[in-house]
């Protein structure tokens, strides 16, 4: 991941479900949502209705252009149609994904048998942090973002994103200046705009 930081081992949490108390550590976990791009009640807005789930479903959205009755109209649409992250424990998101056909855990691949992708809390919540500072974010799967992408290292000083570091995107022709910020557990890049007065150059890329 592009953020600089010593690791530290997850906080457990505790979690009571149906009367049990249950030790879960404090993740979001990335699930599947299976319902097709135009259907009109996908499994993530289902769970966006849910009252206890309040604050706890994540969407990386990107723009889209539509064309309705002949006008040109701009929409957020989900980045991937099936990609969900929810702030839950195992405990209480295991008899929701039983109830709904339509979603599904994703797994680790090459991990344990079942083993459920996630992400720690703490590294989700810069990465959601960020993203939810601007509108103009540009999501990426890991295997997209090559090496020669990847600029000087950089930390962010002022403005909205203080304190952010990670790695500045480099793109022959544009004028834009973006970070990128990793999730690697899950293969996701985001490239957030950052205004050039706000760069400090931590490390320059070796050549």
């Amino acid at each position: 991941m592009l953020f600089a930081s010593i690791f530290i081992p997850p906080r457990l949490s505790l979690f009571s479900f149906m009367g049990t108390e249950k030790t879960s550590d404090d993740r979001w976990y990335v699930l599947r949502d299976l319902a097709r791009p135009n259907a009109k009640k996908p499994a993530y807005k289902q769970l966006q209705e849910m009252p206890e789930m309040a604050d706890c479903v994540f969407v990386p959205l990107k723009q889209h252009v539509f064309k309705e009755y002949g006008k040109r109209v701009v929409r957020f649409v989900p980045y991937m149609p099936d990609l969900v992250f929810v702030h839950k424990s195992k405990e209480e998101l295991d008899p929701i994904v039983r109830e709904m056909p339509l979603l599904q855990y994703r797994y680790v691949r090459g991990g344990k048998q079942y083993e459920a992708m996630s992400v720690r809390h703490k590294d989700f919540e810069k990465f959601r942090d960020a993203v939810n500072t601007t509108d103009n974010v540009e999501y990426y799967s890991l295997d997209e973002v090559r090496p020669e992408i990847y600029g000087s290292r950089i930390r962010i000083i002022g403005g909205r994103l203080d304190g952010f570091e990670g790695r500045l995107m480099t793109k022959k022709g544009s004028k834009f200046k973006r970070l990128l910020i990793d999730l690697q557990e899950c293969n996701l890049s985001a490239a957030i705009l950052v205004e050039s007065e706000f760069i400090q150059v931590l490390e320059k890329p070796s050549k």
